[in-house]
C-alpha cells in the first residue's frame, strides 16, 4: 500500500480518537448536505451521498447528525446550507504540489485563510490550473483481507473495474478505478468477503516527489494545519512518504 494510503489511515485514527472529533462530524455533515442537495436524497439512487454516509459511519457519526445533515438539503434557503465545494491549487515546500478541498459559503474568507496557512508554512497558493494537471480525480478503496487470498480478491476488483490493484505486508489492499466504476469495485470486494475500510473519490497523483525528511514532515504539517480550517474538507499531495516519516507522524509529529 502505498505511503499516501498509510497518512490518510493516521489520518481517520487521529480525527476519530481526539479532540477534533467535534469538527470532524461538522466537516462530513456539510459533505452529506452538499451530495444530498447537488443529487437524489437517498444514497440508494446517489452514489456521492452513500460514500459521505459511509465516512461518517466510520467514524461513529450519530445517525441522528446523518438525517440532520440530509434534511438540510430539502430544506432550501439559509438551512439547506448554501455550500460551494471548490478546489485550491497550492505548493509545498520544495516545489511539492497541493490539491485543497474545501466546502464554503464564503469564498473570500476562506481563500484569505488558506493562503494565510500556506504563507506560514513555507507554501503558497497557485494560479488555477498549475497544480490540478498533476493528479487523476479517481475512486479508492482500501480493504482489509481478513485471511482472504489477495491474489484471488484482487481479481474480482479487478472483474469489477479496478484500474490498479495493491497489497500490503499488513493483510490490507488498496484499489483504484475509475469515479463511475466505485460502487461496482466497492461490491465486487464485499462480495469477496473483506472489510471494506474506505471507499471515496480521491485526487490522486500521476507521479509522486521525493524530498527529505525534514521537508517531508514540514510539509505534512502544513497539511495538517490546513486541514484544521472549519472549511477545508481535505487536502492532497504529490508527497512520496517513506515508512521513516509515517513513523515519526504516527508518534505525534
Amino acid at each position: 500500500m502505498s505511503g499516501h494510503s498509510k497518512w490518510a489511515q493516521i489520518k481517520r485514527q487521529k480525527g476519530a480518537n481526539d479532540a477534533r472529533r467535534g469538527q470532524l462530524f461538522t466537516k462530513i455533515a456539510r459533505e452529506i448536505t452538499l451530495a444530498a442537495r447537488s443529487g437524489a436524497p437517498s444514497p440508494d439512487s446517489n452514489n456521492r451521498l452513500r460514500l459521505a454516509i459511509q465516512k461518517g459511519r466510520s467514524v461513529n457519526m450519530p445517525n441522528d447528525n446523518i438525517e440532520r445533515a440530509i434534511k438540510r438539503a430539502t430544506e432550501g434557503g439559509a438551512a439547506g446550507g448554501a455550500f460551494d465545494e471548490v478546489f485550491y491549487e497550492a505548493y509545498g515546500p520544495q516545489g511539492t504540489a497541493l490539491m485543497v478541498h474545501a466546502m464554503t459559503d464564503n469564498r473570500n474568507r476562506t481563500v484569505s485563510e488558506v493562503r494565510a496557512v500556506l504563507t506560514r508554512g513555507g507554501g503558497r497558493l497557485g494560479e488555477a490550473g498549475s497544480v490540478a494537471y498533476l493528479f487523476d480525480q479517481l475512486g479508492v478503496v482500501r480493504a482489509r483481507l481478513d485471511g482472504k487470498d489477495a491474489d484471488e480478491v484482487s481479481l474480482a476488483a479487478i472483474d469489477a473495474g479496478a484500474t490498479d490493484v495493491r497489497a500490503d505486508e499488513d493483510d490490507e489492499l488498496e484499489v483504484q478505478c475509475a469515479v463511475g466504476d466505485l460502487r461496482a469495485v466497492q461490491d465486487g470486494l464485499e462480495a469477496q468477503g473483506v472489510t471494506i475500510e474506505v471507499a471515496e473519490i480521491s485526487m490522486v497523483p500521476k507521479t509522486t516527489l521525493d524530498v527529505d525528511e525534514a521537508h517531508a514532515v514540514q510539509l505534512l504539517r502544513l497539511i495538517e494545519r490546513l486541514e484544521e480550517l472549519d472549511d477545508v474538507q481535505e487536502v492532497f499531495s504529490n508527497l512520496e512518504l517513506s515508512a521513516d516519516v509515517l513513523e515519526k507522524v504516527a508518534a505525534g509529529v
